[in-house]
């Protein structure tokens, strides 16, 4: 069996966008059949949510959509880095701060601005941060991130050379 591919999706908080890239990675995944080979998390760059559910407008979204946001946030360590394959910012302050905690320059190769993935974004385009914003904000955030994350698993399966199946 090939080796599991590691994905951890990071925001700020991990109670908005990062679990909401997460919950919608695991759903592309199983759709495709693939959830034997790709593993998601998602982190925080910051604790001050560790340990609780996602923000009760990120769940209902996803729910809306038919999808559950199950994770706890937590912060991302200096060591995700060796366990994770892929770590995907969702915005620049994102990716600066987690730079800082790089380890080698191999680091810097799994490091990416999620919507790098989506073909349809402005280069260096961010997910927006929904939280002091109304519901459609987490229905945007939640489209930019199937968009992506989309791009993503096309990316995984011809880098990895995963099998083809359905992509939603």
């Amino acid at each position: 069996m090939a080796r599991m591919i590691r994905v951890c999706f990071v925001c700020l908080g991990n109670i908005c966008r990062s679990p909401t890239a997460e919950g919608v990675m695991q759903h592309l995944i199983g759709e495709a059949g693939l959830q034997e080979l790709i593993e998601v998390d998602s982190a925080g760059t910051a604790a001050y949510h560790s340990g609780e559910k996602a923000d009760l407008r990120s769940r209902q979204e996803a729910s809306r959509r038919g999808i559950e946001l199950t994770s706890l946030a937590r912060k991302f360590r200096r060591s995700d880095f060796a366990h994770f394959d892929y770590v995907m910012a969702m915005d620049q302050s994102n990716y600066d701060d987690l730079s800082t905690l790089m380890n080698s320059a191999d680091d810097a190769e799994r490091l990416f601005l999620l919507r790098s993935f989506d073909s349809a974004s402005p280069v260096g385009a961010s997910v927006p941060d929904p939280y002091y914003g109304g519901p459609e904000g987490f229905a945007e955030v939640f489209e930019i991130c199937e968009a992506a994350c989309r791009g993503l698993l096309a990316h995984l399966r011809s880098a990895h050379q995963l099998p083809g199946g359905r992509v939603g």
